[in-house]
Order: structure tokens, then sequence, then C-alpha cells
């Protein structure tokens, strides 16, 4: 199936509509076991790893054993910084070393990308404007933009193809909406956006 965007100007009129390019946006391509692994390796990525304990040696005590073995009638324990004895070492604890990095290899990536854009654009999940630039970093403008285009109150991806830091300021303060550059594409804010305003030239170089 063969899917077109309709390109909107800032007033919320269809200026043309684009057809975009079918070996990207296509039904065949959409796999939803590799969107989910990229989604996982995304996850597993960013994943940070704070969970470390003391082990015994290192926690900061006498060495000394507590009780001669036998006759005090307690029980038969070293010194104060045995894992069984309160305030004591962590026995075979984690240590802050584990790694949760995956891999992928750049086509599955891309593959994954590309099906996850074809299920948006079967949503009407796609968007793409004309025209959108600012003199300056104007929070209201950008929210007056946004309900000329319907968006408001919904969680919006603002997809750039170069960085323009009058778009950024103007957007970065409006609830809801995220901005990236094209290259920075990625399951996570894809799949929880309701919609991806792509703006002029963005689209485009996403296709090359």
């Amino acid at each position: 199936m063969a899917y077109t965007i309709d390109i909107f100007d800032t007033k919320w009129k269809v200026v043309s509509t684009f057809a975009l390019d079918e070996k990207l946006f296509c039904d065949e391509i959409v796999n939803k076991d590799l969107i989910h692994e990229y989604y996982l390796l995304q996850m597993s990525n960013a994943r940070n790893n704070p969970a470390c304990v003391k082990w015994r040696w290192e926690v900061n005590g006498s060495w000394r054993k507590l009780y001669k073995q036998k006759g005090t009638g307690n029980a038969r324990v070293g010194d104060k910084n045995s894992p069984i004895r309160r305030w004591g070492g962590v026995a075979f604890g984690p240590r802050g070393e584990r790694n949760f990095t995956k891999a992928m290899n750049k086509k599955a990536r891309r593959v994954a990308l590309n099906g996850l854009l074809t299920l948006k654009a079967q949503e009407q999940g796609l968007m793409w404007i004309t025209g959108l630039s600012f003199d300056a970093p104007k929070t209201k403008m950008a929210v007056d933009v946004l309900k000329n285009l319907g968006l408001t109150n919904k969680k919006v991806v603002v997809v750039l193809d170069k960085n323009d830091e009058q778009l950024k300021k103007s957007f970065r303060n409006v609830e809801g909406v995220k901005y990236l550059l094209v290259n920075y594409l990625n399951p996570f804010d894809i799949m929880h956006a309701d919609t991806i305003l792509f703006t002029e030239h963005s689209l485009q170089e996403l296709q090359k």
C-alpha cells in the first residue's frame, strides 16, 4: 500500500501532498519482533547500574574474632564484618559491574525504524508542516501553531532537519512536545508520541 502525507502550512491549510517512498513505508517491512528488539536495545543501553554493596573485606570495623570458639554459649562467628551479622558485609552482592548493553546491526535497526514509521502512517500519525520558522524564541507562537494544527494537549515529536535554536527554544517549554533532529529518531519517542510532526526538509532527509 502506498502512503501519502499532507503538507500543511502553519494555519492548518493543506498546501500539497507528498508520496512517501514505498521502499521505506510499506506494510511488508513491518516486523513487530524487530521493533520490539530495537526498543529493548534502546531501553537497555540507557539503563543505569547503580546497585553496589560492600563485601566483607570493605566494611569498616575490627577484624578481631568476637568470641572464642568454645565455651561462651554464643554462635561460632568470626569478626563483626561477617555477612551473617547485622551491619556486616554482603555475600556475593551486586557490584555495579553488570553490563546491560545490547547490540543490533545497522540494517536491522533501519528496518525496525521504517516499520515503526509505517505503523504511524497507518494510524495517520505523521504530519508535515512547511514554513515553520521563528525570528526569535516565542513559546506563544509555538502554542498557536500546535493549536492551528489540532495538536493541543497531545504528545508531539517535532522532527528538525538541522539545528534551529529559535524553534528549539520555542517548543521546549510546551508540555507534551519534544524536538529531535531527524538523525536521532528512535523507537521510544515514536511509540510514545501521538503525532510525529516533520518540518519542511526533515522527511526528505529521512528518506535519503
